[in-house]
């Protein structure tokens, strides 16, 4: 009955982006708060806040290289537990560079930059999640499929608005249900790890990140210091560096089977 619950949601998300009407993206999602040059760098402030996320991937990146140099981890069961949070931290580090060259020049051709690195970051943070609390092995089996499925909602945003029948839908589906199938598996399934509440607290500074996103020129408006849009990158790579803190200082709760 548990993972009815994860499974459902899932489908729920599937049937969302499949089967409701087309959405379009807006393009007014482009035109952000704060347009300032600095250093001859267009939309400076959006663009470099990036280097948050590729600081914070280099650092997980480095992190599972040294686990994995040390020959073994109370940290990790096993190496193919590792897989997903491999491509976690890279796909952190490559949204730095997708996100920051649309924020150059924002229109829909360079979102897609933005936003497929995004969802393989998504998506293989679900398989990673999957992997802990619920079995290695499937984990592992769907990390692949998962972050294929991602980029494939991307994929096909960008070419039903070239073919002329635009829908975002699908890409707003395995963000989301992604996140709500994450939360679901991390509130039904106890982590064989210490730290494992974690999750939770990433889900809420990704919450701030989107609340601050939509609230892009009220915060500008605020002072013109620092967007909203900003600001979302700095709360968003912030709840990445939480979640690699967390795996630092993990240990087993108990001792398991890495086949599971």
């Amino acid at each position: 009955m548990r993972i009815a619950i994860p499974v459902a949601l899932a489908l729920l998300a599937a049937a969302w982006g499949l089967l409701a009407p087309p959405l379009l993206q807006s393009q007014a999602y482009h035109r952000f708060a704060d347009a300032r040059a600095w250093l001859s760098i267009p939309n400076a402030a959006d663009t470099l806040s990036n280097l948050a996320f590729l600081l914070v991937g280099a650092l997980g990146l480095a992190f599972l290289w040294r686990e994995r140099a040390a020959g073994g981890s109370a940290r990790f069961a096993s190496p193919r537990e590792m897989r997903p949070w491999w491509v976690f931290f890279a796909g952190v580090a490559l949204t730095s560079i997708g996100s920051g060259w649309y924020h150059l020049v924002p229109d829909d051709a360079r979102l897609v930059w933005d936003r497929l690195p995004m969802t393989i970051a998504f998506m293989s943070l679900l398989a990673a999640v999957i992997s802990e609390r619920v079995s290695v092995r499937a984990g592992d089996v769907l990390l692949a499929p998962l972050v294929i499925l991602g980029i494939a909602s991307v994929a096909w945003w960008r070419w039903s608005a070239l073919a002329g029948f635009e829908n975002l839908r699908p890409y707003i589906a395995v963000q989301f249900g992604s996140i709500a199938v994450i939360l679901a598996v991390a509130a039904l399934y106890r982590s064989r790890y210490t730290h494992g509440a974690v999750i939770f607290a990433v889900a809420a500074f990704y919450g701030l990140a989107k609340a601050l996103e939509t609230c892009d020129r009220q915060v500008y408006a605020l002072g013109h210091w620092a967007s909203g849009h900003t600001l979302k990158h700095l709360a968003a790579a912030a709840g990445v560096y939480l979640l690699l803190l967390a795996l630092r200082r993990r240990k087993p709760r108990q001792p398991f089977r890495a086949s599971r």
